[in-house]
């Protein structure tokens, strides 16, 4: 088997890039939260039209949270571990092809749902930004080209290469500081164009609302109930009463003082 030739350009791409794009994706989520954290939401737009939301954003966010996960296995435990437990090459690639084929339909369809709200609904699409389209535009080529080398797998005759030989080796040692570029300049030009494209994305990440992504929302366990109160007669009648405000903090605000 000939020798495996390095590129300046694999250098770059696979052994360069990806630190760049931890630097700014780091740095971008720290420069983010610092400076704006009133910016750091979805910006919801639920209140403009709420049928397709309906829709569309279950099947996207349960898609990607699959595809997370499906890459999670992929990239991150080696082979010799799958090895080791008893699952063949076959058995893995037979389920990788189904559930990420299933995972990425999904995915594409709510992605694409979600685009089509946006667009045909004239208050959803004049709240849309120019961040906004550069976002979906870098999302649904990342998808597109995550399923490509799904299907494209399909039509190997004796399924010849195995990322997880390739470009998992090289994800890892990314991590290590000891960027295995050969491996990954082995991998088909498909695998390398969604893992371009992938890395493009988290260059873009902390400066679009794809940042709520990392946010949990841990306070909801924790925050007071919001009261909601009718405008009657009875309740006109009382307006001069104290009431307690039910939104205040325990133990703070106007329930210290009480």
């Amino acid at each position: 088997m000939p020798e495996q030739v390095i590129t300046a350009w694999d250098v770059i791409w696979w052994g360069v890039f990806p630190y760049i794009m931890l630097a700014i994706l780091v740095g971008g989520l720290i420069w983010r939260h610092k400076y704006d954290q009133f910016g750091w939401t979805t910006r919801s737009s639920q209140l403009y039209e709420s049928k397709l939301l309906r829709i569309a954003s279950p099947l996207f966010h349960f898609g990607i949270l699959a595809v997370i996960v499906g890459h999670v296995v992929g990239l991150i435990i080696p082979k010799a571990w799958t090895d080791a437990v008893g699952v063949s090459q076959d058995f893995y690639h037979v389920n990788a092809l189904l559930v990420g084929g299933i995972a990425g339909v999904g995915t594409l369809g709510g992605a694409a749902l979600l685009i089509y709200r946006r667009r045909t609904s004239g208050p959803v699409f004049a709240a849309t930004t120019k961040n906004d389209k550069m976002m979906y535009v870098v999302l649904v080529a990342a998808i597109v080209f995550g399923l490509a080398t799904t299907v494209l797998s399909v039509f190997e005759a004796d399924h010849t290469h195995n990322y997880r030989e390739t470009v998992s080796p090289w994800f890892r040692s990314i991590f290590l500081l000891q960027p295995d570029v050969a491996s990954m300049a082995q991998a088909p030009l498909s695998f390398q164009i969604h893992t371009v494209v992938g890395m493009m994305l988290f260059v873009i990440w902390p400066f679009t609302r794809l940042v709520h992504a990392l946010t949990a929302p841990i306070h909801y366990l924790f925050r007071p109930y919001i009261v909601y109160r009718s405008r009657d007669k009875q309740r006109a009648a009382v307006t001069s009463a104290k009431v307690r405000r039910g939104w205040s903090d325990v133990g703070t605000g106007d329930n210290a003082k009480e």
